[in-house]
């Protein structure tokens, strides 16, 4: 396989993860049922919202104009014509030199264009003292200020939160057409792997890649179906990537990607199908392959956890994203001091744990094949392949797990 000593840079890996990503396919699920999942139209407001105008206080609608110059000294005097409630329209229009109370939520009476607050006025029996201006349009909410009718509540491509389902509610959506989840099959190779619940013997380690790949892929907005431990013999392998590939959108395999004699993974990825990639200019990671087999991706992961994390986040991400549908997704960083030099070699990225103690980022060294940095670490700050390291004091960007 002599990709792999030919590697190619981080962005490259990213865009082929993308590229070779099966197009998402919509449904339509119950409001109730969409949160997290991706919009796979945008979600048009039905009528203007709110569809009056609406106060976002307590107080008294009036006509700005009449509290012009109104203070403590002299508070403006206006005549209360009424009362609004909720939910009803309020069946009068106030005259030049009357207000109406109106509770939060309730709709203008025609004729005013602001809302006093409650605490800025003092209710004399069927007259009100003002004692402060109000602008027009202060205190309230006019109609369609939220969403126009027909404009776009979300975009496609979003993916839902719960706040969002409110906005859904709202503009009348009671189904939404959302990407179906891709089915991600998920197998971890490795003659010394066992199970969790068993007691490690000898050289012997229990598999946490694959409950650690699959639940990457399940708050990404994929379905993780787990084959288990497949050993290192070339007939058991290709048949588990067979039966995986004809059961799911994308398949994951953990270990067997480094370039050694054996080189299984790669080679039976070249059998099936084709090897797009094999060999990131990236650390950790390096050993990672790309590839496609009967139209279905596949990504080979190191078998080293944290190696196989950070892959993930970096590349994964790439072909998740393509997947799911989802769009204009933002990494959620924060900015920090280097609390310590960290070395780095030119032609690669390299991707340092840290963890954060107020704005000092602090590197975790460690090994690819630990896992305590992956649990300390807040993040991890990216060293482009042009630098030969980072050096302390220096501000850092702090990419959040």
């Amino acid at each position: 396989m002599s990709l792999f000593l030919r590697t190619i840079s981080v962005e490259e890996a990213r865009r082929i993860a993308r590229d070779m990503a099966p197009p998402p396919v919509y449904e339509e699920v119950p409001l109730e049922e969409c949160c997290r999942r991706v919009l796979a139209d945008n979600a048009l407001a039905d009528v203007d919202i709110p569809g009056f105008d609406r106060s976002v206080v307590d107080g008294y609608a009036v006509r700005a104009s009449d509290t012009t110059g109104a203070g403590e000294a002299i508070p403006s005097l206006l005549e209360l014509a009424g009362t609004v409630t909720m939910g009803n329209p309020p069946g009068f229009s106030l005259a030049p030199g009357q207000c109406a109370y109106i509770p939060t939520g309730g709709e203008l009476p025609a004729g005013s264009d602001a809302v006093v607050m409650i605490e800025q006025s003092e209710s004399l029996g069927d007259q009100v003292l003002i004692r402060r201006p109000v602008a027009p349009g202060e205190n309230m909410i006019r109609r369609g200020e939220d969403f126009m009718q027909g404009s776009p509540a979300l975009l496609r491509g979003h993916r839902i939160t719960p706040q969002d389902t409110g906005v859904l509610a709202a503009v009348g959506c009671s189904r939404v057409k959302v990407y179906r989840r891709p089915r991600v099959g998920v197998i971890s190779t490795g003659n010394e792997l066992i199970p969790v619940d068993a007691l490690p013997k000898g050289s012997e380690i229990r598999d946490s890649n694959s409950v650690m790949i699959g639940s990457f892929l399940e708050e990404s907005g994929c379905l993780p179906r787990l084959y288990g431990i497949v050993r290192d013999d070339p007939a058991t392998l290709r048949s588990a990537i067979v039966t995986a590939l004809d059961e799911n959108d994308a398949v994951v395999l953990s270990g067997g990607s480094s370039k050694d004699e054996r080189d299984l993974a790669a080679r039976l990825i070249g059998e099936l199908g084709q090897v797009l990639a094999h060999g990131v200019a990236i650390a950790p990671g390096k050993p990672t392959i790309l590839g496609k087999c009967k139209g279905i991706p596949v990504i080979g992961l190191p078998g080293h956890p944290a190696s196989a994390f950070v892959v993930l986040a970096v590349i994964g991400s790439a072909l998740t994203e393509a997947m799911t549908g989802e769009e204009g997704r933002i990494p959620c960083t924060r900015k920090a001091v280097l609390a310590e030099n960290v070395p780095s070699s030119r032609g690669r990225e390299d991707y340092v744990r840290v963890s954060l103690e107020g704005d000092i980022a602090r590197p975790l060294f460690g090994k690819s094949g630990l896992l305590n940095t992956l649990v300390a670490s807040t993040g991890m700050v990216r060293i482009p392949a042009g630098r030969e390291g980072l050096e302390a004091g220096e501000e850092v960007e702090v990419i959040w797990w």
